[in-house]
């Protein structure tokens, strides 16, 4: 099949978070399976041509009366990078600064989708299937019903919108209508993009796509719900036979510990002692003892209430009397990482909290620690939970999202991969966590854990099959 796959955010050229994991590796499993996918995204200030071996494309891209270079990566899946001052420059983020979003964001992210579906055109090349990502990409559902309607390279075409996260969904004061080029006919609630008298870029793609798929099973069920919703479920309960919930994958070739560079000692399922020489590798690292009987818990992510580090802060004077040691990795509201950096202070015997982000250190605690904490309020898929069941680091976590998914609960019967709770509480938290830390003292059971996580097949060929047969039954209605 022919695939247009349109991302804001594409690792490993831009990031900020799991969407450009998932426009990274899906398109690239795809491609693997025999389709041609070519893969749209900006080309941000920070992409550099030479570092990636783009090639700049002669011409200008026109779409909406405005034009933009080109730059292509020819590997498969090709990447397509649109050079143009919204999104070329000295800002330092993606989307915002200081926690405010840029006041062009409207203006950049309709000028992605448009210039994205005129690429088609202009390649002389034509796709069976759009496949939008975010409210950065959602006008695409709209511009391909309407502004590209005749477009004889889109005739046909199907369209396949991506919910990563509904809590950001690119809400705009009703001006930018005129700004970009909206027709006011779908300025309403029904059948368009009016929310609470704004626009809303994530409404137009629940509302104009031919299917919807969200990152794991379970969320896309709480999404149908007024909690989980965020003032939208009542538009996704109407689209619910469009819904799909297709879990996200991870690359299993940067995220394996019989191969991984950054870790002091490798292991596999079938010998675990390199784990346990990174255990106190990692310790040395970050200061903490090197105490082999002494459990190590990991934490790696963004620290923010979606992730649970109320919880976490809630409970550190429980957590710092425990006999156990934590590592932390992770930037965000300041709050937190004051909490953090404090427990660092007071007990660097117990609590080790880097703050920022280190890519091979974030492997390392992966791969050291003995059990991983992810308590979060929700989580679309999460993908710390299935490097840690790889690394045969079983996780603690809330059984909510991609969470419930990839985590079964040990009962010491039937077996699990982990230790799950339920209530969005700093108690319940602890108690799993004890749970955790009883049945690690338990070598043989531990093993049995260890192993049946590590068996767990995350790979994005899983994900890119189901997406296919959701492509193929478009393209055949």
């Amino acid at each position: 099949m022919d695939i247009l796959f349109v991302a804001s955010e594409v690792a490993p050229f831009s990031k900020t978070g799991g969407l450009a994991d998932v426009s990274g590796s899906l398109p690239a499993a795809l491609a693997a399976r025999g389709h041609t996918v070519k893969v749209v995204t900006p080309r941000y200030g920070g992409i550099d041509p030479a570092r990636h071996r783009l090639q700049r494309v002669p011409g200008r891209l026109e779409a909406g009366g405005e034009s933009c270079g080109l730059w292509v990566r020819r590997r498969e899946p090709e990447t397509w990078f649109l050079e143009h001052d919204l999104f070329y420059g000295f800002r330092r983020s993606l989307y915002g600064e200081g926690g405010r979003d840029h006041q062009d964001n409207p203006r950049r992210f309709a000028f992605l989708a448009r210039s994205a579906l005129s690429l088609p055109g202009a390649l002389g090349w034509k796709p069976q299937i759009v496949h939008l990502n975010d409210w950065q990409t959602a006008l695409g559902a709209w511009f391909l019903r309407g502004e590209h309607g005749d477009d004889p390279w889109l005739a046909g075409a199907r369209s396949v919108f991506t919910i990563h996260n509904l809590a950001y969904q690119g809400m705009f004061p009703k001006g930018v209508m005129d700004e970009i080029g909206l027709p006011w006919s779908i300025f309403r609630f029904d059948q368009g993009v009016e929310f609470h008298d704004q626009v809303n870029f994530m409404k137009a793609g629940l509302t104009f796509s031919d299917a919807l798929t969200t990152v794991s099973p379970t969320y896309a069920r709480e999404i149908l719900t007024v909690e989980g919703g965020y003032g939208l479920d009542s538009v996704l309960r109407s689209r619910q036979p469009d819904l799909f919930g297709i879990l996200n994958g991870i690359d299993v070739d940067e995220w394996n510990p019989a191969s991984d560079p950054h870790l002091a000692a490798r292991f596999d399922r079938r010998d675990l002692r390199g784990k346990a020489r990174g255990k106190a590798a990692l310790q040395r690292e970050l200061g903490l003892p090197v105490k082999p009987q002494v459990p190590l818990v990991g934490l790696v992510g963004r620290l923010a209430d979606q992730k649970g580090s109320d919880l976490v802060v809630a409970a550190l004077p429980s957590l710092l009397g425990m006999e156990a040691q934590f590592a932390l990795l992770g930037s965000g509201e300041p709050q937190y990482e004051e909490a953090f950096a404090s427990a660092s202070r007071e007990r660097p015997d117990r609590f080790a909290a880097r703050l920022g982000f280190d890519e091979g250190l974030a492997h390392r605690i992966e791969a050291g620690a003995d059990l991983f904490l992810m308590p979060s309020r929700f989580e679309p898929c999460g993908l710390n939970q299935m490097y840690s069941l790889r690394y045969g680091t079983p996780p603690v976590v809330r059984g909510v999202g991609g969470l419930e998914d990839t985590v079964e609960d040990y009962d010491g019967w039937r077996g699990g991969t982990g230790f799950k709770f339920g209530p969005i509480d700093p108690g319940a938290m602890l108690t799993a966590l004890r749970r955790g830390l009883d049945v690690w003292r338990d070598v043989r059971a531990w093993r049995g854990i260890q192993e049946r996580g590590m068996e767990m097949d995350f790979s994005w060929e899983r994900s890119a099959e189901r997406y296919e047969a959701l492509y193929r039954g478009l393209a055949g209605a």
